[in-house]
């Protein structure tokens, strides 16, 4: 399969994963993962719990949104990957995550954009499942700004498909990388015009 650049490669286990043994092609990986987040985001819409800031709620939500593609969805990846901690430090580092963007929420560390793009940020570099990890953390950082801070979503897509090279991609793995470099600027610059639409 071919991947985007910034998308992280399958190994040949993590692909024996595959619910749907019929699919050739990225398109068709890409319909089916897209089917399940909608069904994913359904659930969400759904859910009234307030306690999200846990790596349980991250688990299930990753789950959620790919359990019905991927038999794995929602267990940590056991491999190490382009991006990403080393696998033995996964809980750990998740834990510490949500551990620490439940003290920004309740101490108003920072704005609540902010608060969910270092979310976001941090759970993309953790890399915590085999694939999904960028929108899982995406859909991640928007529910926490809606059930958390009572704030509209990032328009993180802008128009575009993330999925695929474009220039609003290109712009969001720049804006990652230098948020690895210790700069949220281009990350927090990348959010500015979504919240202007909303």
């Amino acid at each position: 399969m071919e991947y985007p650049d910034g998308a992280t490669p399958l190994d040949p286990d993590e692909m024996e994963g595959l619910r749907f043994r019929h699919v050739a092609t990225r398109g068709e990986l890409d319909e089916l993962e897209q089917a399940n987040i909608e069904s994913g985001l359904l659930w969400l819409a759904r859910l009234r719990r307030k306690d999200i800031l846990t790596d349980e709620f991250a688990i299930t939500l990753h789950k959620r949104l790919f359990g019905e593609v991927w038999k794995w969805a929602g267990a940590f990846r056991r491999t190490g990957k382009n991006i990403g901690v080393d696998p033995i430090h996964i809980a750990v580092e998740l834990r510490t995550l949500m551990d620490d963007a439940r003290y920004w929420a309740d101490n108003g560390t920072y704005q609540p954009v902010e608060a969910a793009l270092r979310l976001h940020h941090r759970m993309v570099s953790i890399h915590p499942f085999p694939n999904g990890n960028g929108r899982h953390a995406r859909i991640l950082a928007d529910t926490v700004l809606k059930q958390i801070y009572g704030a509209a979503a990032i328009g993180w897509a802008g128009g575009h498909d993330l999925q695929k090279m474009n220039e609003r991609r290109i712009a969001y793995i720049a804006a990652l990388r230098a948020a690895d470099r210790g700069d949220m600027g281009p990350l927090m610059a990348f959010a500015r015009p979504a919240e202007r639409e909303v």
